[in-house]
């Protein structure tokens, strides 16, 4: 038997044949292996709840969840409110499925379509069943239109504040991702015939893997999205040759040995995010910023924060300035005899670094000649969805967690970049981990994504209150030592380089904080995302990157009008580092004559895992 069916516009063939995979063939393995599958749940189960019960963990899964509820009760309630207004949208809605099932009938019956069906690019639907079955097509379609739905009543939601109505959107959003068919064996075509032609065995395997996660977690989910026995850091990654020659309680500083006989009279200090860790720039010898930088004459220095715990909960904003930057800068004097740097600041590093900036410059401290930031927010309008995790009442159940402890445990931060983009970065390993019961394949670059690091309770508390809640840098309201910043106090060249996908420092907020220096700024937009777009090795020749006039008006105006140039933007900034001074010195040798090495790079503190 055959049936004819259309997909936008053209017949296919379904016939009854294409069900045999769907068809069950061993009753009594399956049922073995379910009753297996349920035992490793079970162990998974017993694992969460362990710890929980020893009181070794607090449950902080309600917190978000209360704040999620409470906000989408304000969508609800305006909703319901009005009965015509429910009345109109819940018939929008049957009215789409009415479509949707008329549509399912004709194309099984092989008549012309009423409606054409929604067509859209999304790699969770790749599968040609979600094209060729009738049923699982129906699914796709009313996924769509359901989350559609769901999205379009929050953006028509009146009378909520901004922020109110951000979150609101970021919740659907994530509840939508959730509930994709894709997510269940029943509804994806892809699992459910795994599972049948397995008997199950898939099932089995992922349970297993669900309750060694929640293990390695210590009673949370730790998601695995590599394998993590694949890689260590100072075996595979963070492989240039260097050495630490300083260190105090909040970091060390590496320096890397010189592979030129002529180096950049003016060293360089990279000052990275202490959320994950430095070696992201020092990947591997083929990805790393840092051995580029030495091949290209630059005496480079490091900062390599300290996985904090308890014993840092104090060190706030200030420390790190003065503990971090200052110390760093500090020692690049000793090594070299030195007195001027070219400073790099990445992601949060680079807003500590510019806000360090603005304390030298009312302290008249002329250190830092020139700085670099990589996908930097200073001023934090268009901060993006991150801002939904922040405001005064879910800061002040954070902070009262973090006092506790006198940190902030590393996942919690993970999660919460992940759920930013949940459809790629949580559900599609949800699948292939706990229903296909896949490993992941190794990839470095997720193995240093897992690698997460805790936050000092002081100094994250800072940073969230001053930066996302506040804005205060760009307001001149930041208080460091004592001393009220502004960012206008900043005269040094800066090169601003922001991404075109970032989703975590957006590049119409780094364009905006361009603004706010006091000095010229070379603002420049690469192809890519947060680390994709940074990390992009020339021989690579992969993305493409643009540069124009000031950051000044908008964003979208700028880019338009900018030039775009094949490649990785490396070269460019070191032509812009060149021009600032390209005098050289004879290579140096690695702490110079003051400093002896504590040990070889990449350092101890690189090395503590949360």
């Amino acid at each position: 038997m055959t049936d004819s069916k259309r997909e936008n516009g053209a017949k296919v063939d379904f016939d009854a044949k294409d069900l045999d995979p769907y068809l069950l063939k061993d009753p009594e393995a399956m049922a073995m292996n379910f009753a297996r599958a349920l035992e490793n749940l079970g162990k998974a189960a017993s694992a969460w709840l362990g710890p929980r019960e020893r009181g070794e963990i607090s449950d902080t899964v309600v917190e978000p969840v209360t704040d999620m509820v409470k906000t989408l009760s304000k969508v609800t309630e305006y909703w319901i409110s009005d009965p015509r207004r429910t009345f109109e949208a819940q018939t929008q809605l049957m009215s789409s499925f009415f479509g949707i099932w008329m549509n399912s009938m004709q194309r099984m019956q092989g008549s012309p379509l009423a409606a054409e069906p929604i067509a859209r690019v999304d790699k969770r639907f790749a599968d040609e069943d979600w094209q060729k079955n009738p049923f699982f097509e129906f699914l796709k379609q009313v996924y769509f239109v359901t989350a559609d739905w769901a999205e379009k009543l929050v953006a028509e939601t009146e009378g909520l504040d901004e922020h109110t109505k951000h979150k609101a959107g970021f919740y659907v959003k994530q509840i939508t991702a959730a509930l994709s068919p894709t997510n269940f064996v029943v509804t994806n075509p892809q699992i459910y015939r795994e599972t049948i032609a397995t008997s199950g065995e898939n099932l089995v395997r992922g349970m297993k893997m669900l309750t060694e996660d929640i293990i390695a977690g210590r009673g949370e989910l730790r998601m695995r999205q590599t394998d993590m026995t694949k890689f260590a850091v100072g075996r595979d990654m963070a492989l240039t040759p260097g050495k630490v020659i300083a260190q105090n309680e909040i970091c060390q500083i590496i320096q890397y040995e010189p592979s030129t006989e002529t180096v950049l009279k003016r060293p360089l200090l990279i000052c990275p995010p202490w959320i994950n860790k430095f070696y992201i720039l020092d990947l591997n010898p083929q990805k790393s910023f840092i051995k580029w930088c030495v091949d290209q004459g630059h005496t480079v220095f490091v900062i390599s924060w300290v996985n904090p715990d308890s014993r840092h909960a104090l060190k706030g904003w200030t420390a790190y300035a003065r503990e971090g930057v200052d110390f760093a800068l500090e020692t690049v004097e000793k090594a070299t005899g030195e007195k001027e740097v070219n400073a790099i600041g990445y992601c949060v590093g680079g807003t500590l670094l510019a806000a360090t900036l603005a304390l030298h410059a009312k302290e008249k401290n002329k250190r830092i000649k020139s700085a670099t930031l990589f996908t930097t927010q200073v001023d934090f309008t268009h901060a993006g969805d991150l801002k939904v995790f922040v405001d005064e009442e879910q800061l002040q159940a954070l902070e009262a967690h973090m006092q506790e402890l006198g940190y902030l445990d590393g996942s919690r931060m993970s999660t919460a970049f992940n759920m930013l983009r949940a459809s790629e970065l949580i559900w599609p390993y949800f699948v292939n981990n706990y229903l296909k019961g896949q490993e992941p394949l190794p990839f470095d670059l997720l193995f240093w994504n897992a690698d997460s690091t805790r936050m000092a309770a002081a100094n994250h508390a800072f940073y969230l209150r001053n930066c996302y809640l506040r804005n205060a840098l760009t307001r001149d309201e930041m208080v460091l030592d004592g001393k009220t910043l502004s960012l206008k106090d900043i005269k040094i060249p800066i090169y601003n380089l922001a991404t075109r996908e970032d989703h975590i420092a957006p590049a119409n907020s780094v364009f905006l904080g361009s603004q706010f220096f006091g000095g010229k700024v070379q603002f420049v937009v690469a192809g890519s995302g947060h680390i994709a777009g940074v990390v992009n090795p020339p021989d690579k020749h992969k993305y493409q990157f643009w540069t124009g006039g000031p950051a000044k008006g908008d964003y979208d105006t700028w880019l338009a009008k900018a030039k775009e140039t094949r490649g990785s933007w490396w070269p460019h900034w070191h032509a812009w580092i060149e021009a600032q001074t390209g005098e050289r010195v004879a290579a140096r040798k690695v702490g110079g004559a003051a400093l002896n090495a504590i040990e070889e790079a990449p350092g101890s503190y690189v090395m503590a895992r949360s």
